[in-house]
């Protein structure tokens, strides 16, 4: 006879007032959870962004499934290759010889010589102790036409060190050529999502003279090759530090970390730093702020009081999010996250003392697969998990920040949210879509 584990109503593990919450992470780390929601960008989709390279997995069949699946539903299948490892290779020792020739063969029968050749190596290839470095020399001797890198799909690195994201977002990088640095040119890094061409960023590098490259912008090989060219590197997303300091010594670059916020103060303070490393001055943008600031009175004054919720794949700034809304008057209820950045610290206290009763949830924990997802009232939700956990059909669809960046971005933002609540979405269809932003063939 089956018997419920648990109260389906209760919360406790999984939620927490922030006057109770712990920095930076609120909750215990165990069992996990997967929501169904998968607009966030995996490492097959951000290694897509190098134009023409061609990525080839060497893992077992069951670890395959789901990263064939993303380039299948993103209609990228003919720049993705695999490589299935089987009990033999290791009970016999020739993990090495899998590899070289697994790819060599690839390669060969490929119509078409890519310029690079991303190789994605898994657990088992560390458990074991390949030899990784042979592999690549002997790949790099075979084929000297061909650019290769090391890539990883390693779920055991999730919980220690750098994540396979913040790996996948600095090896981006690491296909880069070494090339005379030109002083006025400059790279935003780290996104999967080109900054929007309106951002307070975008907009004050072009009108300061310099050229600005970014690889979701790239169309060509050589467009991404020319990234090595810039003296400068700007980050604003936390996943791209370590991309960041590794072309400072690869690459000779200098790096900005500028990280994404919706505080008036902050975004003046980073806006002042940009200006400072691009040798001009920054005397602020009082028509920015302006704007920003009726965007949020046009959606206030239809949101009203109806409760709002956040979840960290929407920004990687919840909090910072959460106190502007409640500071402009919005009845934010719920933030989705299971740990907050080191950049959200300053958020956390004053949230704590302001707003004691503010609900924090996970989105991971194991309890949210049953916890109730009907809200009483209509219910503004930005991003796609904050969307699920609470039913709503009102959803501002964006993950990574949506490109946003500054007064701008606040400002649409703002008008996203107004939207989102006159206008109901398809909440199912759309948050099974992997890779907001990507092309889908579901």
């Amino acid at each position: 006879m089956l018997k419920r584990v648990f109260d389906p109503n209760d919360t406790s593990g999984a939620s927490v007032k922030i006057s109770q919450a712990r920095f930076p992470a609120p909750f215990v780390s165990g069992l996990e959870y997967g929501a169904p929601a998968r607009g966030t960008w995996n490492i097959v989709h951000t290694g897509m962004l190098i134009p023409d390279a061609h990525q080839v997995f060497v893992c077992a069949s069951n670890c395959l499934r789901g990263v064939v699946l993303t380039a299948a539903e993103m209609n990228a299948s003919h720049r993705f290759s695999t490589v299935t490892i089987k009990e033999n290779n290791v009970l016999e020792g020739d993990m090495e010889d899998l590899i070289i020739e697994g790819v060599s063969d690839i390669i060969r029968k490929l119509p078409n010589r890519p310029p690079a050749v991303l190789v994605y190596t898994s657990c088992i290839h560390h458990f074991i102790g390949c030899d990784l470095p042979l592999c690549y020399k002997e790949l790099r001797k075979r084929f000297p036409d061909i650019a290769f890198t090391d890539c990883y799909m390693n779920p055991i690195m999730r919980k220690s060190g750098l994540t396979p994201d913040q790996i996948m977002r600095r090896q981006l990088y690491s296909l880069l050529e070494t090339r005379e640095k030109d002083p006025k040119s400059v790279n935003i890094i780290g996104n999967n999502y080109a900054t929007d061409d309106d951002s307070d960023i975008v907009r004050f590098i072009k009108k300061s003279g310099y050229t600005l490259r970014e690889v979701p912008r790239c169309t060509t090989y050589e467009e991404y090759q020319q990234m090595s060219e810039s003296f400068l590197n700007i980050s604003y997303n936390p996943a791209a530090l370590a991309g960041g300091e590794y072309l400072k010594t690869a690459q000779d670059q200098q790096h900005l970390y500028l990280p994404l916020s919706y505080d008036e103060d902050e975004i003046k303070e980073y806006m002042k730093k940009l200006a400072e490393a691009l040798g001009t001055e920054y005397d602020g943008d009082p028509e920015a702020k302006d704007r920003a600031d009726k965007a949020l009175e046009r959606a206030l004054s239809v949101i009203k009081d109806a409760p709002v919720v956040i979840d960290y794949t929407a920004t990687s700034r919840p909090l910072s999010l959460a106190r502007l809304l409640l500071e402009k008057g919005f009845n934010v209820e719920r933030v989705y996250a299971d740990s907050f950045s080191k950049e959200d610290q300053g958020d956390f206290s004053w949230l704590k003392e302001n707003c004691p009763d503010l609900d924090i949830y996970a989105t991971v924990q194991v309890k949210l697969r049953i916890l109730p997802r009907v809200y009483d009232r209509k219910t503004l939700a930005i991003g796609q998990k904050a969307a699920y956990f609470t039913g709503t059909a009102n959803f501002v669809n964006i993950v990574e920040g949506g490109g946003f960046y500054g007064f701008s971005g606040i400002e649409k933002l703002a008008d996203l949210m107004t939207e989102a609540f006159i206008e109901e979405k398809d909440t199912r269809c759309l948050i099974q879509r992997k890779g907001l932003g990507c092309e889908s063939c579901i």
